[in-house]
């Protein structure tokens, strides 16, 4: 397995002069995603929980409803210059009766940890429809609730605090208890492994759950949170426009700027318990 983190010394300059230090960054590595020997995809990740970043892979693209669709995942050929595997190419065999992905889930160019829609064949092939509709979920969280995740998000992304350079998703129960938590140079890496966590622990859909994330709410993530039946997605940035008009579409409740006591809701507020 790659390392999560990479030391590299630094020169370091402030009003108290000039010193040379060691310093941690997050590593990033491609991972080749590949159904039966075929790749469809290649992501720049921290290494680590690949095989849940595969399950929520499939889960958020349509390809798989849940943990029975996956017969088998294990890395394969990819040697690095000392000849020792460097874990960066993962295979996954589906289910007998379980459909390949559609042409318009390959990429067909690299997905970069900062953006997940980029490398999609067709744009057209982005709004995917989803086996577990939002809308179907009348779950409803407190506002003290709501206000406690981001510090129980923070207070989980260890990796962060060495790094600094780090996404953080988190799932939550509607009483604010913490489910899962993974960090990633993507942010939407990052909710994937946690999407790939609940598909391996069969709790595909996600009713009355929270998903959480570090930085700003993205119309990948949305459709990514949709996929999985999430109802609420909650954010300590901003959402985009098409983020907000996706979350409508669907009957989530979208949520940012989530900081402190104060929040903005921009979609779905009747699931918010004043």
């Amino acid at each position: 397995m790659g390392r999560v983190t990479v030391r590299r010394p630094v020169l370091r300059l402030s009003h108290q002069g000039e010193r040379h230090r060691p310093d941690a960054l997050a590593a990033e590595e491609p991972l080749e995603l590949r159904i039966d020997g075929k790749a469809i995809a290649v992501t720049m990740r921290t290494p680590g929980n690949d095989v849940e970043l595969a399950h929520g892979f499939l889960l958020t693209e349509g390809v798989i409803g849940g943990r029975e669709d996956i017969s088998a995942a294990r890395y394969c050929a990819g040697t690095g210059p000392d000849g020792r595997n460097t874990y960066n190419v993962l295979d996954i065999s589906l289910s007998p009766g379980v459909a390949p992905p559609e042409v318009g889930v390959e990429r067909n160019f690299y997905t970069t940890s900062s953006c997940g829609v980029c490398g999609k064949a067709a744009l057209d092939a982005v709004k995917l429809r989803t086996r577990y509709l939002p809308a179907d979920d009348d779950c409803g969280v407190p506002v003290q609730v709501l206000t406690t995740l981001p510090d129980k998000l923070r207070a989980a992304q260890k990796v962060f605090d060495s790094t600094g350079g780090l996404h953080g998703a988190g799932l939550f129960t509607a009483d604010g208890e913490m489910l899962v938590a993974r960090e990633d140079v993507g942010r939407h890496n990052a909710v994937d492994k946690v999407m790939g966590w609940a598909v391996q622990s069969g709790l595909v859909p996600l009713r009355g759950c929270v998903l959480m994330v570090s930085g700003r709410a993205s119309f990948e993530l949305v459709q990514k949170a949709a996929m999985a039946g999430v109802p609420m997605l909650a954010a300590v940035s901003a959402p985009s426009s098409l983020a907000a008009e996706l979350a409508d579409e669907q009957g989530m409740t979208l949520i940012g700027f989530l900081r402190g006591e104060s929040m903005n809701v921009y979609t779905g507020a009747q699931r918010v318990l004043r």
